[in-house]
């Protein structure tokens, strides 16, 4: 009887180490949020907002993005990136929207099939229907350098730097959205109070910095908790060309 006992005890433990080794994949283009036993449940944790759910963003590895991909050269090679790093156009890196610093991704030309591996250390293209901006050596590879925008796919293939631990999904809940972009500050400053006075539940910021090499004042609202509650703030918002971003 103690031995059966002992036989049905390791099939138990057998049993949880393979659960535990499994990861389910989610979609980012399909904006479903799925459980992962990688996160712990408290960072999963829901929030209502208006009689409606929401679950912070998870990123995991293995997920897709499909979209305009650009680059960016020597208007803004030696200055710094949204992480700190100076910017090295012949390095192999790439801003995005919203993917985590230190995000490792596969982007793939689909006019070519040509693909480059690149790491996320910088914020952008700040334009709604693109959604990767890579670095010249990056787009030279795939032969974007030319062509200076082109359809392709993102995979999320994994997670750099201090405190990743090799993790398979990063969960995200620090969503903003872009309302506005202008050439004169005083244009962004009344884009932001007019928002702010109106007592909206976010609040508008203005973030500055370049396009196309010129000066520009962006208007930003923060305190969104995921990319569902984001989304379905530009939906029903009367910003014409609005799309989320993240700060950091």
């Amino acid at each position: 009887m103690k031995y059966q006992q002992a036989i049905n005890a390791l099939i138990v433990i057998f049993a949880l180490l393979f659960l535990s080794g499994c990861t389910f994949k989610s979609s980012i283009d399909a904006g479903g949020i799925k459980d992962s036993p990688q996160m712990h449940k408290a960072s999963m944790k829901p929030y209502t907002i208006a009689g409606k759910t929401y679950y912070p963003t998870q990123v995991s590895v293995g997920d897709t993005m499909s979209g305009i991909a650009s680059w960016y050269g020597k208007d803004f090679h030696g200055k710094k990136t949204s992480n700190g790093e100076t910017y090295n156009m012949y390095g192999m890196t790439a801003a995005h929207k919203t993917f985590p610093m230190n995000t490792i991704v596969k982007v793939t030309n689909k006019r070519n099939n040509k693909t480059v591996i690149v790491r996320i250390n910088d914020r952008g293209p700040f334009v709604a229907n693109r959604i990767i901006d890579l670095s010249y050596a990056a787009a030279k590879q795939i032969g974007l350098d030319i062509s200076g925008t082109t359809p392709a796919v993102i995979e999320v293939l994994g997670f750099e730097g201090k405190g990743s631990g090799g993790s398979k999904s990063v969960v995200i809940n620090d969503f903003d959205v872009q309302i506005g972009a202008f050439k004169n500050p005083n244009g962004a400053k009344i884009y932001k109070d007019e928002y702010n006075v109106a007592g909206g539940r976010y609040e508008a910021f203005i973030k500055d910095g370049y396009l196309n090499g010129e000066r520009i004042y962006r208007v930003w609202l923060r305190g969104f908790g995921s990319e569902a509650e984001a989304r379905d703030f530009i939906s029903k918002s009367r910003y014409q060309g609005a799309f989320i971003v993240r700060e950091k």
